[in-house]
């Protein structure tokens, strides 16, 4: 994996997070769906890696790279850990900062991107990446910056969207560009900058991790019921607030689409 090329990086809206209003929290926005259809299986992978390699998160550091709203950061708090948050686009940190304010959590919010993470070598136990590695312009030096604030045998967790046939199909065809179905906004995602598991596991060799497992996830329903949904959706028949409640993700070993995994700092 390299650096993204200009013209390919280009095609991707990340100025979607700067929009004005609450994009995260608010039950009616895409966004939230986030929260939902997504969290619940991402949550769950994340506390079953820390379960397997007995990490208690009880006043452990962790970070999450690519906060966005707060949606899984205030998960991350809840877990037990001292929880930072970086975040390049400013809307979206404010309504995570107002939110945990709200919820009497306290979660400091930095402005930054992945690609310079502006803290000492060696600052926190355990990072989080979700749903971000398919947005930066510069992956080999995200999983770089990543290793170094990272103390020896810190965990680092993530999940991103594998590039696959499949994956075009669903991520981008069918959830973002036909609208007989899609219920994302348009070039949320670009296939070209999705990553291949292979692809993630070189880069973290690299950069002194020791990967342990990817898991992958799957609809919590048969693709043409799954279809159904979001086509209810589309003719206005069902709000976000009930596909959510329909619709979500489940662990399955289908590495397809989205899956996630986790790695080891070595010493």
């Amino acid at each position: 994996m390299e650096k993204i090329a200009p013209e390919v990086y280009s095609q991707i809206d990340n100025d979607l997070y700067n929009g004005k209003g609450d994009l995260w929290w608010n039950p009616e926005n895409v966004l939230h769906i986030l929260k939902t259809s997504v969290n619940p299986w991402r949550v769950g992978v994340a506390a079953d890696a820390l379960k397997k390699l007995n990490f208690d998160p009880k006043g452990k550091t962790a970070l999450e790279v690519g906060s966005g709203g707060g949606i899984l950061t205030e998960e991350i708090c809840r877990m037990g850990f001292i929880t930072t948050g970086i975040e390049p686009a400013e809307e979206s940190i404010r309504a995570a900062a107002g939110h945990a304010k709200a919820m009497g959590l306290d979660i400091t919010y930095d402005k930054g991107t992945g690609e310079n993470l502006p803290y000492p070598d060696a600052s926190f136990d355990c990072v989080f990446c979700c749903d971000v590695l398919e947005h930066v312009a510069d992956l080999p030096k995200v999983i770089s910056e990543i290793s170094r604030v990272l103390k020896p045998g810190g965990v680092f967790l993530y999940d991103t969207l594998n590039r696959t046939f499949i994956s075009k199909l669903v991520a981008i065809k069918i959830w973002q560009e036909w609208k007989r179905w899609a219920f994302m906004p348009p070039n949320l995602h670009v296939w070209k900058m999705f990553i291949k598991p292979e692809e993630i596991k070189g880069l973290l060799a690299k950069n002194g991790f020791e990967w342990k497992e990817h898991r992958g996830s799957e609809p919590n329903v048969p693709i043409p019921k799954m279809l159904s949904y979001l086509r209810k959706r589309v003719k206005g028949e069902w709000t976000f607030v009930e596909l959510g409640q329909k619709f979500r993700l489940v662990e399955s070993d289908d590495m397809n689409i989205l899956y996630a995994g986790y790695a080891v700092k070595k010493y």
